[in-house]
């Protein structure tokens, strides 16, 4: 049915809740008349009310002309399943469950016109699951909009299994007329951007069940080195760990259990124990009147006298720079710093012969120009470890100081970020250009994670995720086919490269 997009004038909103006053603000500043509707009629009355104020406080601020035009397509309806003639789209916002859901839309289709298009919010529930209970399933599929919905542009298009072939084109054409950002996802589970997600949360997880670091610890190091606006307990915490343990539990269910996907079993007890973090105030953090309350960093040790070896020349220029002693060699009484990717402090120092209690471990990434990371192993000499932690804190960026693993942390937590990408687009659940934008405006990263993964180097990334899996054998870090391909043939990890189509449309 090419054009639907540009013919609907007319839509009916269901739940008035958070997301649905949010989808009907969207759609009416669109200029389309919107019913809304919900199971307790006072709820729409004070829907409305609240989409007018929004709507003024847009025109206070000059962001909106005509707020009255606005305002006059928010149309009351008496119930959900209310006769729905000259209603081209319906859009459900309604409770995350299964059985409520499907009974909705079978109500709704004893009442809409055959023509009527059903749209679900979902962002956890198979639209394909949500759609069998109907006679016509073709007619449905998802819009799943973020919260708030005018603030957030990104919207995913989510066809079912059995979702007419036109219609996803003609919703993202929609979506487009709207002023957002629509992406077209494969009804998988965790759709895309909850699946992508999961690459920084679950390794965060594993990074503190390993006990390496404080959660203040990794946040900053995500913060400082990767660049992100949160950090993974951060976010963890602004989100409440009852619905993230829940969403993290369901994704990699969802997959039978993937390792890559696999959550922490740190997460299970911490809901029990109710530490959802802002909404009850105590989570991975604590919260005095809304504001998170974090101890302040360590104070480093001055500079030391003693001279520091390192073989990266990048560091021993910064370090020369602060005024540190560099010497060329690793004479007996230097203190040395090794640069690490994708290993360990103590492999690291191993394989290059040097006395593992006078070394100490650096992360690279990000240049030694902002946060710097150093890595303790157990047998490196107390003093010469708060030496080295003095020289690299001469060069006046914030040092955190972490226990040795099996590759530095802002490594694992980029490594996961792109990787999981990577098995997003080799598994066709949304293209490259779909996964990066999504990624980008829906979890607020500076940049999506397959162009970061071209950023560092897919050789790089591929080194890390190798190298921990050869230290720890889990087969969590197993390299996406997307990933290797890509490296050995040295493409994007951007692009997709010759596929069969190709050959058949030549």
């Amino acid at each position: 049915m090419t054009g639907w997009a540009g013919k609907v004038g007319r839509i009916r909103v269901i739940g008035t809740g958070v997301m649905g006053r949010g989808i009907v603000q969207l759609a009416a500043t669109a200029g389309v008349t919107v019913e809304l509707a919900d199971v307790r009629p006072e709820a729409v009355a004070e829907a409305i009310e609240y989409v007018g104020g929004m709507v003024d406080k847009l025109a206070a601020k000059g962001k909106l002309t005509e707020p009255q035009a606005v305002k006059g397509r928010l149309v009351a309806v008496d119930a959900p399943d209310a006769p729905a003639d000259g209603v081209d789209l319906v859009i459900e916002a309604v409770r995350e469950d299964l059985e409520t859901k499907r009974a909705l839309f079978g109500s709704l289709e004893r009442v809409c016109p055959q023509e009527t298009i059903f749209a679900t919010n979902t962002s956890s529930l198979s639209v394909t699951e949500i759609a069998a209970g109907l006679a016509e399933p073709g007619r449905l599929l998802g819009l799943h909009f973020f919260n708030p919905v005018p603030l957030m542009r990104l919207v995913e298009v989510v066809p079912g299994a059995r979702t007419h072939g036109w219609l996803p084109g003609e919703a993202l054409e929609l979506v487009k007329s709207w002023g957002h950002e629509p992406v077209l996802a494969k009804d998988a589970p965790g759709f895309l951007v909850n699946h992508a997600g999961r690459g920084l949360n679950t390794e965060a997880l594993q990074i503190l069940a390993e006990a390496l670091a404080e959660p203040a610890d990794v946040d900053r190091i995500a913060r400082d080195v990767l660049g992100l606006k949160l950090g993974p307990f951060e976010l963890l915490d602004l989100t409440g760990l009852d619905v993230s343990h829940a969403v993290l539990e369901s994704i990699w269910s969802g997959f039978h259990g993937d390792p890559r996907l696999r959550p922490s079993w740190l997460t299970r007890p911490r809901v029990a124990a109710g530490l959802f973090g802002r909404k009850n105030g105590q989570g991975f953090y604590s919260y005095a009147d809304g504001k998170q309350q974090v101890a302040d960093e360590a104070t480093a040790p001055p500079k030391p006298s003693s001279p520091v070896f390192t073989a990266d020349e990048h560091l021993a220029r910064a370090l020369s720079s602060a005024g540190v002693h560099v010497v060329s060699d690793a004479y007996p009484d230097a203190i040395l710093l090794v640069p690490l990717y994708g290993e360990s402090t103590v492999d690291a120092a191993t394989r290059a012969g040097l006395p593992l209690d006078r070394v100490a471990g650096v992360d690279p990434l990000g240049g030694y120009e902002r946060r710097l990371t150093m890595s303790v192993h157990a047998g490196l000499d107390p003093a010469v470890g708060r030496a080295a932690w003095g020289a690299l804190a001469a060069t006046g960026h914030p040092v955190t100081v972490v226990r040795d693993g099996p590759a530095p942390i802002a490594q694992r937590l980029l490594a996961s970020i792109v990787n999981t990408a990577c098995f997003i687009a080799g598994q066709h659940l949304a293209t490259a250009p779909d996964i990066d934008t999504a990624v980008r405006l829906g979890l607020g990263y500076p940049r999506g994670p397959l162009a970061w993964g071209d950023l560092v180097g897919g050789d790089v990334v591929l080194r890390i995720l190798r190298g921990l899996t050869a230290a720890t054998g889990d087969p969590r870090y197993r390299p996406s086919p997307w990933l290797t391909e890509r490296v050995a043939l040295g493409l994007p990890l951007t692009t997709p490269g010759t596929t069969p189509a190709d050959l058949l449309s030549s």
